[in-house]
């Protein structure tokens, strides 16, 4: 039996907002307790406590969070460092950061504190999404509440001189690669820049910069009262702590919901969420982690655990943690066309690959969708993913690639039949619910 996690280990206690999201709710649920102690412990004692606790950057991308703030320059020269939270989530499925944000703000502000001083940062920004008003207004609120009560701002009470500055962006999905962020925070367009240099060399204003995630800086204060070890007790190894999952589409009740790494994916859906429309028979295929990753068949998800490694072992990822359910109603050739024509839409032309393989891969799937195509092409397809894949400046082409090369790994049986119907004259889609 799969131990789900316990109410008293977690840490975004006001998820759903049914208590005070204010900084007088957040200090009776444990936020801003013993933050000056855990500052008088040294910035090399928060960065090896991060180390310890196993987290792995809640964003995507799964880098240890520990590590990355230890890329930072010990020293100070005559460049300011900069802490930057990536508030952009705009990955399809996901919807995580802007709970925290709503409901939890005071987390994320302390983290930026702590992360901050490790990195002898004195200046953090919170990059929002675009379409994120409300979550604006609420951060920009608990900010004002963390200025007057002198918990951040100059001489404030934890001796460190810290500002934080909300920042709004415009609605690109580009925006969430941490470059192309820091491209917009600067004023310019949102492209993604050359690496090397890394953000900890050269980032925010050509100046040593980490980019994190809401959530990697929201869990900080929680793992550094409690323990390193503590987190890491959930979840196998190199896959620790708890994580918040956002699940949509075909359950009963779909949700965010906090819980441990490496729980099963069918206990996840069936606990939080209902289980999947018309019983666990009744499921095609999930995307296990937000719409850039690979989908995964029935039987892959029957004993699937959600972590890094376990999906990456099955070719796919857990990215940001946004389970996308699909029964057996859908039609996953247009599902994942649909998915292609979001990442045509949002490119940003930088890179010919993906300038021109996104629409032309978008092209060729509502061809597919239709029946009117060859089966020479499915290969064809194939072939252009793969050329697409790993040969961009930034993660989007691998992000447009990986949907179109699970759906032909899984689900090349439906392609071909689909252009038999059509070339028969027989009907090209019909659901299997309907049958």
């Amino acid at each position: 039996m799969t131990q789900l996690l316990q109410d008293k280990d977690r840490i975004f206690t006001n998820l759903y907002g049914h208590h005070d999201w204010t900084l007088e709710g957040a200090k009776e649920r444990g936020s801003w307790n013993g933050t000056k102690e855990i500052l008088e412990m040294g910035r090399g004692w928060i960065i090896d406590q991060m180390k310890a606790s196993g987290l792995r950057g809640r964003g995507g991308a799964g880098f240890p969070t520990g590590l990355k703030w230890s890329f930072m320059p010990r020293e100070v020269g005559n460049r300011p460092h900069y802490l930057v939270v990536n508030a952009d989530e705009s990955e399809p499925g996901t919807c995580k950061d802007r709970e925290i944000m709503r409901h939890d703000p005071q987390h994320l502000i302390e983290g930026c504190l702590i992360a901050s001083f490790a990195m002898q940062a004195h200046k953090c920004y919170i990059y929002l999404r675009g379409e994120y008003v409300l979550e604006r207004e609420r951060m920009e609120a608990a900010v004002k509440q963390a200025y007057e009560a002198k918990l951040i701002g100059p001489d404030n009470i934890h001796g460190w001189d810290f500002d934080v500055y909300i920042h709004h962006g415009a609605g690109a999905y580009i925006c969430g690669e941490e470059t192309a962020l820091l491209e917009s925070l600067e004023g310019k367009k949102g492209q993604p820049r050359m690496k090397p240099p890394f953000p900890a060399g050269a980032g925010l204003y050509g100046c040593p910069t980490t980019v994190n995630n809401v959530e990697s800086i929201a869990v900080a204060p929680t793992i550094l009262r409690r323990g390193a070890d503590w987190f890491a007790s959930f979840g196998r190894p190199n896959n620790t702590g708890t994580k918040v999952f956002s699940i949509s589409g075909h359950v009963n009740a779909p949700c965010n919901v906090e819980e441990v790494m490496s729980i099963p994916l069918k206990t996840l859906i069936e606990t939080h969420c209902g289980g999947v429309r018309g019983g666990w028979d009744n499921l095609k295929a999930v995307i296990p982690g937000g719409s850039s990753v690979p989908l995964l068949p029935k039987e892959i998800c029957d004993d699937v655990l959600m972590d890094f490694d376990a999906l990456r072992e099955h070719r796919s990822g857990l990215g940001t943690a946004a389970v996308i359910v699909m029964d057996k109603s859908t039609d996953v050739v247009k599902a994942i066309a649909r998915i292609s024509y979001f990442y045509k839409h949002e490119s940003c032309g930088q890179c010919t690959p993906c300038r021109e393989g996104t629409g032309w891969m978008w092209r060729v799937l509502e061809r597919m969708a239709r029946g009117e195509a060859d089966t020479s092409e499915i290969d064809d397809l194939l072939d252009v993913a793969g050329q697409v894949e790993g040969h961009t400046i930034c993660a989007l082409g691998d992000a447009a690639a990986w949907p179109v090369q699970g759906l032909i790994r899984h689900f090349r049986h439906e392609i071909e039949e689909r252009i038999a119907n059509y070339r028969a004259g027989k009907p090209v889609f019909v659901s299997a619910a309907a049958e």
